[in-house]
């Protein structure tokens, strides 16, 4: 079943020219979409002051285009811009507006809050006003400019609405249009409505909503956003010890709705606010049962809260995490040591900057140089280097993400620094983070972690 189609955008016919002479109405019509959305003004300052027409001019310019698209076989769908500004100023003229698209034969007639300024008890009441003159369905499209574009959205439904334009993850000009993403979820699981079908595959549908988003992300190049209601990967995380414990006892002590059913997850995360059972049950996630043992538990969280007040984030830091763990197990969490490493940067012609290591693996030192265009970047050269020559398959371990971030920048350029650093092997990901106030020291010891970990819980060698 084909649960969505392309349309085509375009305005009405400009002032004072027949439709089927307007280049934009034929651009429309060339490119043979079923449905047409078409924008034009519901607001007399934009009538007067914008189009430089008047407001007769303007309801003809909407009827006449909305027909002649009709005439050739098209379904319109009318997006009436600046409509509550244009209510607020002339309710008349705005409902008149519609009122033309609707006798044309628009098969829906959209609400726009074209500069996202109108507030939710304003929406709710205009729309309820308006739904009660037309006859056609109508809609809502709502810009984020003051941050309401989700809650103006759900207000125009509460009034009637039921055709809504809105984008994934928001995506828009300036804030952004309403999140799909959160309104999807909203409209099901807090106002009772289907969508994205009826029952089973309604639910089957509604799982998908997260990967989706992230989908999207990618397809954007735009990173995710953790906070994001709904989808984001913080969107049901949980650190607070209090918050966690209840967590596991109800899990609707402190979550709205189940993740799964939006294809999320719920997340225990590491911080100094962490209590017992919290380490736990993050330990519990990455493999490790110490439920019985609660000399590891405290130690493991005396040292989460020492590394967190030295600027530590260990959230994310699921690698850095499980070290930590495992030397308190009291087990070996170093297959190898770097026993001397060494960065030369030096500018003649053009940049070079080289790198030494020397490694000891069971007593045997490996010796590798990296070339590369900076001290990090080298310097993991020269690790992976020496390294592979014991450990050939470390070859297929990735680095794929690198972040700095300055943890207090009182100290000017000598400020401490947040290191985090991900890494992936096929489907296996792992991230590791390290602070000082030598940023290269910072970057070495988040590599060293991540390929640490790789060997003593991920590779053949292990």
């Amino acid at each position: 079943m084909v649960n969505s189609k392309i349309v085509s955008f375009g305005s009405t016919r400009r002032k004072e020219v027949i439709p089927k002479e307007d280049v934009s109405l034929l651009q429309l019509l060339d490119t043979k979409t079923e449905t047409v959305v078409l924008f034009g003004k519901s607001w007399d300052l934009h009538v007067k002051d914008v189009l430089n027409t008047t407001l007769e001019e303007n309801l003809n310019m909407i009827f006449d285009s909305i027909k002649y698209l009709r005439e050739q076989g098209r379904e319109v769908i009318f997006d009436a811009e600046h409509y509550f500004d244009g209510f607020k100023s002339d309710p008349d003229y705005s409902l008149g507006t519609l009122k033309s698209a609707e006798r044309a034969g628009a098969y829906a007639i959209v609400l726009c809050d074209t500069n996202g300024g109108t507030l939710t008890h304003e929406v709710e009441l205009i729309t309820k006003k308006t739904v009660a003159k037309i006859d056609s369905k109508v809609g809502v499209h709502c810009h984020n400019d003051t941050g309401l574009a989700v809650a103006n959205t759900l207000a125009a439904v509460k009034a009637g609405v039921t055709h809504i334009q809105g984008t994934v993850n928001g995506f828009g000009e300036r804030c952004g249009n309403a999140d799909l993403c959160q309104v999807i979820p909203s409209l099901k699981f807090k106002m009772g409505l289907e969508v994205l079908g009826t029952g089973k595959t309604a639910e089957e549908n509604l799982k998908e909503l997260t990967s989706l988003s992230r989908y999207v992300y990618e397809l954007t190049n735009i990173p995710t956003k953790a906070h994001q209601p709904y989808v984001g990967s913080g969107a049901f995380s949980h650190k607070a010890g209090m918050h966690v414990n209840a967590i596991l006892k109800h899990s609707g002590a402190y979550e709205h709705i189940n993740p799964e059913v939006v294809g999320n997850k719920r997340n225990f995360l590491i911080s100094e606010l962490a209590g017992k059972s919290g380490i736990v049950r993050v330990a519990s996630d990455l493999g490790f049962d110490i439920a019985e043992r609660s000399d590891v538990v405290e130690k493991i969280l005396e040292q989460v809260k020492k590394l967190e007040s030295e600027g530590y984030h260990l959230e994310n830091a699921d690698a850095t995490l499980s070290l930590i763990i495992l030397k308190e197990l009291g087990q070996n969490i170093e297959p190898f040591k770097i026993r001397r490493w060494k960065v030369s940067i030096i500018k003649e012609k053009t940049l070079k900057v080289n790198a030494e290591v020397t490694v000891e693996v069971n007593g045997k030192d490996y010796r590798e140089f990296g070339v590369g265009i900076g001290p990090v970047h080298s310097l993991d050269i020269a690790i992976r280097k020496a390294l592979i020559r014991r450990f050939s398959d470390l070859d297929k371990v990735r680095l794929i993400n690198y972040k700095v971030t300055v943890v207090d920048s009182i100290g000017g350029t000598a400020s401490p620094v947040r290191v985090f650093i991900e890494f992936r092997e096929d489907c296996h990901k792992w991230a590791t983070t390290s602070v000082s106030g030598n940023i290269t020291e910072a970057s070495k010891r988040a590599l060293v972690e991540g390929y640490t970990y790789w060997l003593l819980l991920l590779s053949s060698h292990k």
